[in-house]
């Protein structure tokens, strides 16, 4: 696995970084994304280069809207309130995050972070134990930390199947870094206060598919095939 994974930073390497400020109409539609973050370098041996700590992807045609959900491009959705979800209540990203800066400070607010108010039911619930002034400032944290800290690289893949689930490419991209033993935090990465035992006792903001097979080498000749058109969309671009 340490092959592969070294072999996938490698290849990645032949896409521009991605970071705040940049417009979301120059993204794909569909596609598969890799997060680094500053100060997490891996270890394969080819230099001081940043290592990915993070894979996502989304349901059909929604790249770009998962993209400004981690980052909260739409500020409006800083306007919540007690009636509405907070936006980390759209982004897994956002809320491990979240979870890891509070555990971190030992805030007991974290029972509350941790419940999802994307239901009308869960907010009704839950209305008199929100502090909302805190939700905000938490909210506005991460975005700052997500702003100053983390990049993106991404290949464009319009297929869902070929994407998705445990036969798709994302579980299988994860579980070759999850897998890899060069691939290691840093003794001061933020996700090391994670109470999630997946992220701090790992290496990526992650809690699903760490224990996927990882890519085969006829992965290797699909994800090969995808860089190249990857690189041709781009450079259309420009």
């Amino acid at each position: 696995m340490t092959e592969m994974c070294k072999w996938l930073h490698h290849e990645l390497e032949s896409l521009p970084f991605i970071q705040y400020p940049f417009e979301l109409t120059n993204l794909p539609q569909n596609g598969i994304y890799f997060f680094y973050e500053k100060d997490e370098i891996s270890d394969h041996g080819y230099g001081s280069k940043p290592r990915i700590v993070r894979i996502g992807t989304h349901k059909q045609g929604n790249f770009r809207s998962r993209i400004s959900d981690h980052f909260l491009f739409n500020t409006s959705k800083m306007k919540f309130a007690v009636s509405t979800p907070k936006p980390s209540d759209r982004s897994i990203f956002r809320k491990n995050i979240g979870r890891a800066l509070l555990c971190k400070e030992g805030d007991e607010y974290l029972q509350i972070w941790n419940k999802d108010f994307t239901s009308h039911q869960s907010r009704l619930e839950n209305a008199n134990v929100r502090n909302i002034v805190k939700e905000h400032q938490i909210e506005s944290q991460i975005t700052d930390i997500l702003y100053r800290k983390f990049s993106f690289r991404y290949i464009v893949l319009d297929s869902e199947e070929k994407r998705m689930g445990l036969t798709g490419l994302e579980s299988k991209l994860i579980g070759t870094v999850s897998h890899c033993p060069m691939c290691r935090p840093s003794e001061k990465w933020l996700g090391r206060y994670s109470p999630l035992g997946e992220i701090s006792h790992g290496k990526l903001w992650l809690s699903f598919f760490l224990n996927s097979i990882g890519i085969t080498t006829e992965d290797q000749e699909f994800f090969s095939s995808l860089l190249r058109d990857t690189r041709e969309w781009i450079e259309r671009l420009s």
